[in-house]
Parts: C-alpha cells; structure tokens; sequence
C-alpha cells in the first residue's frame, strides 16, 4: 500500500516472494523443520498464494506436509484469528460433490460459514479454508473447551467427507429479522470466460443459515465442478463468487436451469 501510494506499481511476484518468506518465517516460529513448505508449495499455483495470508499459508504447509498424496480427506481446525469461531482447514482428493459435503456438514453440525476460500492444486487436491461460527452462539469461553470442540469437528468433518451415500437434507435456513426488515434481492449471474472452459458464477443474497450449503447442493446435482470460491458475509449480505467448470455449463438449456434453481435456492426464507 505505502508503495501504491508513493506512485510505484503493483509487483504480483515482489509480493508473492514477501508473502512465501513470511509463512516460512512463521514455520520456523513453530519449529517446522527447513523445507517442510516445499511438499505441498510444489503443487500450488500463484493464485494460492495471491489470496493466502502468510500465516495461513504457514499453517497449511505444517497440516499438510505429510499428507499431500493422501488418498483420504484431512480436516485440521483452529480457533479463528479474525473473531469467535473456528477456521477449518480441509484437504482432500476433489470431486464433483466434495463442496456439498462440506457444506452439509457444517449445515448439519449447526455452523454459519462466515468466509470461504476454496482453492484447487495442480494435483487435483482441493484445499479449502472455511471460517464458521455456531448458529447457536454456543462456542466455547476457555482453550480446553475448543479443544474438545476442534477434536470434534476434525474428527465428524472427515467421516462426513468420506461418505459416499447421499447428500444430507438441509436444515430450514433460519432468517434473522433485520434480514426480514432489510431484504436483499437475490442475484445469479453466470459468464464464460474468453474459451467458453471455465464460468465466472456470482450469487449474491441475504444471508441466511444452510445458504451456501443450498448453493453447493445444486451445484452437485449438476455436477459442477468447483476451481476457485470466495466466499464473503457482509453484514446480513452475502456475495459469493466461483469459478466452476462442467459438462452441462456447455448446454444453454442446462444452463438456464442452473441459474433458475439457484435463484430459488437463494431466494427460499425459512
């Protein structure tokens, strides 16, 4: 910033460098040994790094480094650094309806996602970052309590995540009133990008418990295939952006169907 300021231009790989050397820094910190990064940095691409934070990208190296060729999903959770709540880590071989498991589960365990940032290695592995809070505002006042809480989290994520049987029902979305008394209209919007390979999605709704969850169900019924995710809550707003790819994203009628039942999925007040 002080250097867009002061009238120089933006340096994506001067960045990018500074960022790698402070996750790394961060690594040592907590007693990593040298080169711990190297396992999992080799599969990701300059995108990770441009919406990582160093300190998390320290400690997805430290969870991951041992587990980047897993055939299993791995869920590793933390107090949240930016507010009450969780962040949690999850890494697994993708598929078509990994996101929508994800999002059951937390949906199901009676979590908000509050913030998302879904990434997708060179490998094929998704590597997902969720910040999530309890609906109930239940969460724990003392570090022995969220340990218990993580354990149970990393613990039921990746069970859920290992299931093959059917999608779980979504919880009725409970809709604060301030959402009531301020409503937002719901928006989708779905655009190539310049080959026509890969869709720009834009979802943007009141916010709601189980919304991103209904997103992600869709999504899965048509198995779409998710790349890059940010998820964002602002306020009682939520504006949701993905990148996705997929067989039926290449038919028009399929496509107007997709946007139709997000638009409803988006749109339904518990």
């Amino acid at each position: 910033t002080l250097r867009a300021l002061g009238g120089a231009q933006p340096n994506l790989d001067a960045e990018i460098e500074a960022r790698k050397q402070d996750a790394r820094q961060n690594l040592a910190l907590h007693s990593a040994l040298p080169g711990t990064e190297e396992p999992l940095w080799k599969t990701l691409e300059v995108s990770y790094f441009a919406r990582h934070e160093a300190a998390d990208i320290a400690w997805h190296a430290r969870s991951l480094w041992r587990h980047v060729q897993t055939a299993h999903p791995v869920v590793r959770a933390r107090p949240s650094s930016v507010g009450d709540g969780l962040q949690v880590l999850v890494y697994s071989p993708d598929r078509p309806d990994l996101f929508a498991r994800i999002c059951g589960y937390f949906d199901t365990a009676g979590f908000n996602i509050q913030d998302a940032k879904i990434h997708t290695t060179r490998a094929g592995f998704a590597l997902d970052t969720f910040q999530v809070v309890a609906t109930q505002g239940m969460l724990p006042d003392n570090p022995g309590g969220y340990r218990d809480l993580i354990s149970l989290v990393e613990t039921q994520a990746t069970l859920a995540l290992a299931s093959t049987g059917p999608l779980p029902d979504p919880r009725t979305g409970r809709v604060s009133r301030r959402v009531r008394s301020f409503p937002v209209t719901p928006r989708v919007t779905l655009a190539p990008d310049e080959r026509a390979q890969r869709w720009l999605l834009t979802v943007s709704a009141s916010d709601r418990s189980g919304l991103l969850y209904a997103i992600a169900r869709v999504m899965a019924r048509y198995q779409v295939n998710l790349q890059l995710a940010k998820i964002t809550t602002l306020g009682e707003r939520v504006e949701d952006t993905f990148l996705v790819d997929g067989p039926e994203l290449q038919k028009p009628k399929a496509q107007l169907r997709i946007e139709t039942e997000l638009l409803d999925a988006i749109a339904a007040q518990g």
